[in-house]
């Protein structure tokens, strides 16, 4: 049995996780991980129930530490008493926090912009139906229910164009924004397929998971403000695809839209577009 697999295992505050894993430490929390190589450790220290990771730093500078709060007291004791046995020789002006790798799983901008589209598409659905509904209900005899399908089927062309054409419109809009406001590096491959490391303006290397293929570098960009959250910048030419796709797209959708509208509200006047 290896000696960090022996150790204790600290669970604290919030669903916080913190092991000894082959080469370091792994703090997990929900919806991140942080890796803390053994060579970053300046010392663990425990002060009650919470346990302090401190990181080397350059003489004058202040270190930068990760803490676990409310864990077991025997178990930080112990836990901290074995990696300090672990811990090599302190280097000087080694900074510590340049050495620490943040795996972030929380959703980006595009994700949250997915899911939410997807919510908006389902409700304007449900909206579609209910105009169908309403056409059949405000029809009369054998057309109503001919103009009922048929508000249906234009109304659901028109929500698919609405959405390929927000797929295609609103993360370009938002790429330019960012390009403009965020913080673009290069990106390097890192050890699993598809994961890419970056470093912030804190020096702190994140990790996140893009299907790029077979790139050993990318440009990203991410934002200052969150430097999590990391968008892969495309090539500007296929953006101009995208963007002229996407108009056309939002256009026939709302075309289509505003024909539907029409025809529910020429049968409820009772001037349907299907006569008897």
């Amino acid at each position: 049995m290896s000696i960090t697999s022996s150790m204790p295992v600290l669970r604290g505050r919030g669903a916080t996780v913190l092991s000894a894993v082959p080469g370091g430490l792994l703090l997990e929390r929900p919806g991140g991980q942080v890796m803390i190589p053994f060579r970053a450790i300046a010392r663990v220290h425990v002060e009650a129930r919470e346990v302090t990771v401190e990181l080397s730093a350059p003489a004058g500078a202040a270190p930068s530490v990760h803490r676990i709060e409310e864990v077991s007291a025997a178990a930080a004791a112990a836990f901290a008493d074995a990696v300090n046995v672990l811990l090599p020789a302190p280097v000087e002006d080694v900074d510590g926090s340049a050495l620490v790798e943040v795996r972030t799983f929380t959703r980006t901008w595009l994700q949250r912009f997915r899911r939410t589209l997807g919510r908006v598409l389902l409700g304007c659905l449900a909206g579609v139906l209910a105009l169908s509904v309403t056409n059949a209900v405000a029809g009369d005899g054998r057309t109503a229910v001919t103009g009922a399908l048929l508000v249906a089927a234009l109304g659901a062309l028109a929500v698919v164009g609405i959405g390929l054409g927000a797929v295609c419109v609103v993360p370009w809009f938002h790429e330019t924004r960012r390009r403009r406001y965020g913080v673009t590096v290069i990106a390097e491959q890192a050890d699993g397929p598809g994961l890419y490391r970056y470093a912030d303006g804190s020096g702190t290397v994140r990790v996140f998971s893009h299907p790029a293929g077979p790139a050993l570098s990318l440009q990203a960009c991410y934002d200052p403000r969150d430097p999590a959250d990391v968008l892969v910048l495309q090539d500007r030419s296929s953006r101009l695809i995208d963007i002229t796709l996407g108009s056309c797209f939002l256009l026939a959708g709302l075309g289509g839209i505003a024909a539907v509208v029409g025809l529910v509200a020429m049968t409820i006047l009772g001037r349907p577009l299907l006569q008897p």
